[in-house]
């Protein structure tokens, strides 16, 4: 698809913590997603992170809603701390949540999803569908339940482990949208692959963490023993780069 841009691509920011989410902000960025444990897809950050978050941005926050790594099919126990979580939100002054439940067949949950959508809409919050998208039967299916059920705009990949693999599926559903709902591509997108993303696609919206890896200011390191599986480096940080952020919005807007 041959996209001459009209508008300009804003970048939403998956920041890890307070201090990613105001590099997100020092950056350029017009939105972050406040999240932790990237590593497992990115979980609900804890109410001191959501706090400090919304007393350090002045861009809009929107927070990750999701209690658990794995699956999407939610218990009724896990349904009841996403509300909670929600209201958390609420009464923080939060721009926005991003969510997703699904059922065991692989379609939205429409009922539990359009519950929380309505929760959020009522206090003035915005409503992004994240990636439990890719993870549907039928995404063309899934784009209009969630047009339906009222949220703003989907967070995915199209249905590929990277935007760039799925690229093709992101341009179809960019017209099957037709403005109905924001597309927003995300995963593994980078300042050196986004131009040609925007550009293939027609998305106006993009996400990243744009994150650079910090070594520990730790003097002493107990090399013998490992606090937690699957982390190659301890002692090291991933935190947003101002830099990299600013690189994104650069390449994305040079066409």
């Amino acid at each position: 698809m041959n996209n001459e841009l009209s508008t300009t691509v804003r970048l939403e920011v998956c920041a890890n913590s307070v201090t990613s989410a105001i590099a997100a902000q020092d950056g350029g960025a017009s939105r972050v997603e406040l999240c932790e444990n990237l590593a497992e897809g990115g979980t609900t950050p804890s109410y001191g992170q959501l706090i400090l978050a919304r007393k350090h941005l002045h861009i809009k926050l929107f927070v990750l809603i999701r209690p658990r790594r794995g699956d999407f099919l939610y218990t009724s126990l896990e349904y009841e701390i996403i509300q909670a979580d929600i209201r958390n939100c609420i009464e923080a002054g939060c721009d926005g949540i991003v969510i997703g439940i699904l059922n065991a067949d692989g379609t939205i949950d429409k009922p539990r999803c359009t519950e929380l959508v309505r929760m959020a809409k009522q206090w003035g919050l915005g409503v992004t569908f994240h990636r439990a998208f890719d993870m549907c039967t039928d995404q063309f299916q899934a784009l209009e339940d969630i047009i339906e059920m009222g949220c703003d705009r989907i967070l995915t990949s199209g249905g590929k482990s990277t935007a760039m693999e799925g690229a093709t599926v992101l341009a179809h559903l960019v017209e099957k949208a037709a403005g109905r709902i924001s597309i927003m591509a995300g995963s593994g997108v980078t300042e050196n692959n986004v131009a040609d993303l925007v550009h293939f696609t027609g998305v106006t919206e993009v996400h990243s963490s744009a994150r650079i890896n910090i070594p520990s200011q730790m003097q002493y390191k107990n090399d013998h023993i490992l606090m937690s599986t699957g982390i190659d480096d301890e002692y090291n940080l991933d935190v947003t780069s101002a830099d990299r952020v600013r690189a994104i919005l650069k390449a994305a807007n040079s066409k």
